[in-house]
């Protein structure tokens, strides 16, 4: 796990090369064991048959690779602003695999033509090696880096639908002058990239990184923080910083460095469907069973310690079930961690939110080395800056406790397993899947389905809310930013397809946005995060599962509404197959357990313990959000929740996101 980052410049200006070592220093933290440095003239702009290279390391990381020169050096700063470069690929490494020299990067083949930069892991490296060798391929580590280089010179930029894992790559072609930019098919690691005015794309795994090189001028993309607050969370490939975009999951970069045409192509996408054939239940939960124990095997491999993380549900339960036999066949011990919230002020369903008890059970069950942390409501005031810094833009959920569960996990090791992604293939939020339950036509489902997910400002207030930019957003639909998610509408209009259309669409955006923040909050303190149920195979055949093995009686779906006072249930009626295919892993008190998240109570907490700190942040004049929200429309909605009139904690704890944010980027 590492972060990459680089530029290319397919007009003048070249390179500012004087950039390169910051925008590597600002995601030090996602690679903080080796640091490298690639300044390339390719010879597109001039004559195509001569080029070179500097191929440099960072003065800290010497005694790694004494072989290459350091980029602080005289001679090389001399070598660097003496030429003209017009493609820079640097990159900090997160050693998982192979943690020796041989898996530096950029790494290059043996023809020093085709580089690379990458960061996540594949987990079917070593078939796809064993594969490369039969066709005549030899290998100088034991990498998946490498095996991403020799995939692609044997099968071309095709490979990546070859590779289950999670990745975000560049990689440069020096035969073909050709460069790309990829990232896995669903998005588990981000990769984000801005293209000047002057025909300059500049990329890499965090907007920070961006904002290190000069080219680039900071600016809020309003239409954006719209979107944002209506869905909590961003359905488009904008970001906050205008002009500032993320790579789409399942696609990749291709640009001719001679022609200059830059083309973006999609290689996967999610694939909600009813089988033509459909089996016996029994079937599929016994064929569920072998590929999720085959996934979670496929993760546990590594060079470093790996952990896992229980929060007292069934997902992450299943995972710590089947590793922690592989680690007890090896006479181990897997670390789990637990983060618990002190509900001492706590109220109504909230006082529910602590599983810890259940953790605690799973890890006795187990046999797991578990560690817990208890928050308290001052915790999430004494993060704010840093999980604003770090996570970059505000997204789905409030997600500070992700923060301290990646911190607690990371004094302990390097790679540690999560649960995300079951919900979204087994359907496990049946409350939102009822809108899809109707017999009206598609635009219907959409009206219904869009109504739901407008989580933090409804249409009637929003125009009032964003008075003072206003006229920059006046050409913002967020219907047609909902609507546009689907790729195609619903053919037959019956409740299967209607929510599988519902479970794409979640996929597809509530999905992306977890994965951007347990990559951004994990990598905040160097550690790796696996998500076991978004294995390839896994995946292919979670969403070819009938729906009404996943939810029990579609005309009974849950109703509610996840802000109303009161009225929020808890449900046991998703994920139903899955809860079969693992009740021989995890006890019944816990695949039988109904539905929960992982938040804190914050409900409470927003009027209560941490009302002050709400008040400082929010109902202060001053406050930097009111340069785009109109303070009076703002504060009557937050009052709302104070007074217990309605329940915004989703809406608070944006606003305060944002104005950290506000503090740090705007």
């Amino acid at each position: 796990m590492c972060g990459i980052t680089g530029v290319l410049s397919l007009n003048k200006p070249s390179v500012n090369v004087d950039d390169v070592k910051s925008m590597a220093d600002k995601i030090a933290h996602r690679g903080p064991d080796d640091a490298g440095y690639l300044c390339f003239h390719t010879g597109a702009r001039y004559n195509k048959s001569v080029s070179f290279y500097q191929n440099i390391t960072d003065k800290a990381f010497k005694n790694v690779e004494d072989m290459l020169s350091i980029i602080e050096s005289d001679s090389v700063q001399r070598e660097l602003h003496g030429y003209d470069y017009d493609l820079y690929m640097g990159h900090r490494r997160l050693s998982i695999l192979d943690v020796s020299y041989a898996g530096h990067q950029p790494m290059s083949d043996l023809s020093k033509n085709i580089w690379i930069t990458y960061n996540g892991e594949i987990y079917n490296f070593k078939e796809l090696r064993a594969e490369l060798e039969r066709l005549g391929h030899r290998f100088k580590s034991n990498t998946d880096t490498e095996v991403i280089i020799y995939a692609y010179i044997q099968w071309g930029i095709k490979c990546v639908e070859k590779f289950n894992g999670m990745f975000a790559f560049s990689l440069y072609d020096n035969f073909k002058k050709k460069f790309f930019l990829c990232r896995d098919r669903y998005g588990i690691k981000p990769l984000y990239y801005h293209l000047t005015n002057e025909n300059t794309l500049i990329y890499a795994s965090e907007i920070k990184s961006i904002l290190a090189y000069k080219e680039y001028q900071s600016e809020v993309d309003k239409e954006a923080l719209l979107e944002y607050f209506t869905f909590q969370n961003i359905f488009t490939n904008k970001t906050l910083h205008k002009n500032i975009q993320i790579l789409e999951a399942g696609h990749y970069f291709e640009v001719d460095l001679l022609s200059k045409k830059i083309e973006k192509t999609q290689y996967w996408d999610f694939d909600f469907s009813e089988p033509d054939a459909v089996k016996d239940e029994r079937e599929y939960a016994e064929e569920l069973d072998r590929l999720f124990t085959q996934a979670v095997t496929r993760q546990l491999v590594s060079d470093v310690p790996v952990g896992s993380y229980l929060s007292g549900g069934m997902d992450s339960g299943s995972i710590t079930a089947v590793a922690s036999k592989h680690f007890q066949q090896s006479n181990d011990y897997l670390q789990t961690f637990t983060v618990g919230f002190d509900l001492s002020s706590a109220s109504g369903m909230e006082l529910g939110f602590d599983e810890r008890a259940k953790a605690e059970y799973m890890s006795y069950k187990f046999q797991t080395e578990h560690y817990e942390m208890v928050l308290k409501s001052g915790d999430m005031e004494r993060c704010m800056h840093d999980f604003a810094y770090h996570l970059e833009e505000p997204r789905v959920g409030q997600s500070y406790p992700n923060y301290y569960a990646a911190k607690l996990a990371s004094k302990f090791v390097k790679v540690v397993l999560s649960g995300v992604g079951g919900d979204e293939l087994f359907a496990g939020y049946p409350w939102r899947y009822y809108r899809a339950v109707n017999n009206g036509n598609y635009d219907d489902y959409i009206d219904k389905y869009y109504s739901f997910w407008k989580r933090l400002i409804d249409n009637k207030d929003i125009k009032k809310v964003f008075g003072p930019i206003a006229n920059d957003v006046s050409n913002v639909w967020t219907r047609d930013i909902f609507s546009n998610v689907f790729k195609t509408p619903v053919k037959n209009q019956t409740p299967e397809e209607y929510i599988n259309h519902s479970l794409y669409f979640e996929a597809k955006t509530f999905l992306h946005g977890l994965l951007v923040v347990e990559d951004k909050l994990s990598m905040a303190h160097s550690l790796e995060i696996r998500v076991p149920f978004l294995d390839n195979d896994l995946v292919d055949f979670a969403q070819k599962i009938p729906v009404k093995f996943k939810l029990s009686n579609l005309s009974k779906v849950v109703k509610m509404d996840e802000n109303e006072i009161g009225k929020l249930q808890k449900t046991n009626d998703g994920k139903l197959i899955l809860r079969k295919s693992m009740s021989k892993h995890i006890p019944e008190n816990i695949h039988k357990a109904v539905k929960q998240g992982f938040s804190g109570p914050d409900n409470s907490w927003f009027k209560g313990e941490s009302i002050e700190f709400v008040g400082e942040q929010l109902l202060d004049s001053n406050a930097k959000i009111y340069q785009y929200m109109d303070k009076k429309s703002t504060q009557k909605l937050i009052n709302q929740h104070l007074s217990g009139e309605q329940n915004r904690r989703l809406f608070i704890w944006s606003l305060l996101n944002f104005e950290e944010w506000c503090n740090v980027y705007g």
